[in-house]
């Protein structure tokens, strides 16, 4: 079996030598292809020169072998996109640079590839790494959960789903792909994705849509698991709002990739959520109806603007 791991990497070279040491201290199946490949995304940091040091490192001892080569187009669709122009067949794990993989996380991709041999897609666990520093709200589950999470957090629970029984969309950054998906519906769009870290995103969501939408079943896993790390920053109040207003308005290009008339019921919620603003006097409320209002801003420009492939 041929198991590809990609990272695309932006500035982040200390957390992607974390990612790269998860992958180092995970159990490590027999019989299997192994290859990890890094796409340096214009970073300007010192990304690079840790890497060659990695690779020199590596030679000779216990690390496993890395090949990293360097896209000077800003984006992570065009990196992700460069990885796959490198890949001719076999099964592509995707891990982002702020993720760590769990020890049995190969085990349980290659167990997940031969329990389904039929399945070309797969998804499994995303949660935070956290530390205990984090704000109490961040575990609040009532009335004023903040969505989107700051941090991604994507668990369906313990049981295996699947697609052709329900309809989820999970994020990208602990997807796993036979490469004949790409061949049969296409790579990513590099109209979508973050360019940087301006939380755009959705180039997975609008695959993963288009997988289903080609009748390619996809498979949850819930012994797949990476960790996503907690950057204390992300919980701030303005990079809620931000990220809110991005997400959704990616997400709704992803579902609406062409120009569509606003519906009214958006106008009645942002309605709702400003009236919420105005008459809250605790901070996790006005905090929930700001991202919320961000949110449905985002919506309402997706629907006006148009992705162009």
């Amino acid at each position: 079996m041929k198991l590809t791991l990609v990272i695309c990497t932006y500035n982040r070279s200390k957390l992607l030598l974390k990612a790269l040491a998860s992958i180092n201290n995970a159990d490590m199946p027999a019989q299997v292809d192994f290859k990890t490949l890094i796409i340096v995304n214009a970073c300007t940091d010192d990304t690079v020169e840790q890497l060659q040091a990695y690779q020199n490192q590596s030679t000779g001892t216990h690390l496993l072998p890395i090949q990293f080569i360097e896209e000077l187009n800003a984006g992570k669709s065009y990196a992700l996109n460069n990885a796959l122009s490198l890949i001719d067949d076999g099964w592509i794990s995707f891990i982002d640079d702020d993720h760590s993989v769990d020890e049995q996380y190969l085990n349980s991709v290659i167990t997940a590839i031969n329990d389904y041999p039929h399945v070309g897609l797969f998804c499994g666990k995303i949660i935070p790494d956290w530390t205990g520093q984090e704000s109490d709200w961040v575990h609040d589950e009532g009335r004023y959960k903040i969505t989107p999470f700051p941090v991604p957090n994507f668990n369906l629970g313990d049981k295996e789903l699947s697609t052709l029984e329900e309809l989820f969309i999970p994020g990208g950054g602990n997807l796993i792909v036979h490469k004949k998906v790409f061949d049969l519906i296409g790579n990513f769009s590099e109209a979508l994705g973050p360019v940087g870290h301006n939380l755009m995103g959705s180039e997975d969501s609008d695959f993963v849509l288009r997988a289903i939408k080609a009748k390619q079943e996809l498979i949850y896993i819930p012994t797949i698991v990476q960790y996503h790390y907690v950057e204390l920053n992300h919980l701030k109040l303005g990079y809620l709002i931000l990220k809110s207003f991005q997400r959704n308005r990616s997400i709704t290009l992803a579902h609406f990739p062409k120009k569509t008339k606003i519906p009214n019921y958006l106008w009645a919620k942002l309605g709702q959520y400003i009236t919420g603003i105005v008459f809250s006097f605790k901070v996790k409320s006005i905090r929930f109806y700001l991202t919320k209002s961000a949110g449905i801003v985002g919506q309402i420009i997706g629907h006006i603007q148009s992705l162009h492939y």
